[in-house]
């Protein structure tokens, strides 16, 4: 056993997020209990609407977002405690692997798989985050999240490649409209020819209205890229959302 983890497990034990049992952040008891969605739904319609792998929804063709593999939803109360606490006060970025756990469940248990086969043309993209952002965070859980299904699934991670280039505000307490106005020309690539004819798979924590994705995956899109998937923790629930159709 690392010694230094072990010295600082007893001086400052970690208990789980979800149930409180002394040992790690997050249990294999409290892991069982997250439902993991085995189907992928279009990212933009209003109701919930089931698309195969690879295949876009008839209504949202013009998209540049091709389309969304998402762990599980927002709404469960410990994955949202488990994020929130990732991304903010007190920043627990050892739950990375954890919530990371998540997404490769999903891949491994679902048809979800078979996209992530032919690893030739894949490329990870993290959202960047602006400097300030880092700096206050300490780290873009992203690119986190990213380096760890990088190194699982042998997939080639291009990180600091879409960078943010405008300050903006953070989204989460704006409308769908105002976030789009927001990340509006927010990205740009250092290294286009690093995008042209993959399939870039752009990694985050939580898919909400998908304004930022849908930013990013049109840099993306006109640097030549051939298509633009996102993959995300959790999803915000569909219903009550404003539609883009």
């Amino acid at each position: 056993m690392d010694l230094k983890k072990f010295l600082l497990d007893i001086i400052f034990p970690q208990f789980c997020l979800g149930c409180g049992q002394e040992g790690t952040l997050f249990c294999q008891d409290c892991f069982s209990t997250i439902e993991i969605l085995e189907h992928q739904f279009c990212p933009f319609c209003k109701k919930p609407k089931k698309v195969l792998s690879k295949e876009k929804c008839r209504i949202h063709q013009t998209m540049n977002l091709d389309g969304l593999f998402a762990a599980t939803s927002y709404k469960n109360s410990l994955v949202k405690n488990l994020i929130r606490n990732f991304k903010y006060e007190p920043f627990l970025k050892e739950l990375r692997g954890p919530l990371t756990s998540l997404i490769i469940t999903q891949f491994l248990l679902t048809k979800n798989k078979y996209f992530i086969k032919d690893k030739k043309n894949l490329l990870l993209v993290p959202i960047p985050l602006s400097n300030f952002r880092k700096r206050w965070r300490g780290f873009n859980q992203s690119e986190e999240i990213a380096k760890i299904l990088s190194r699982f699934f042998k997939i080639p991670l291009l990180n600091n490649g879409l960078i943010k280039i405008k300050k903006a505000q953070p989204q989460v307490e704006l409308s769908m409209e105002e976030r789009e106005r927001n990340i509006k020309d927010s990205f740009d690539l250092k290294n286009p020819q690093a995008v042209q004819g993959k399939i870039i798979c752009l990694v985050d924590d939580v898919f909400t209205t998908g304004a930022t994705m849908e930013e990013a995956a049109k840099v993306l899109k006109k640097a030549g890229a051939k298509e633009a998937w996102g993959i995300v923790i959790a999803r915000e629930e569909l219903i009550g959302r404003v539609s883009r159709a």
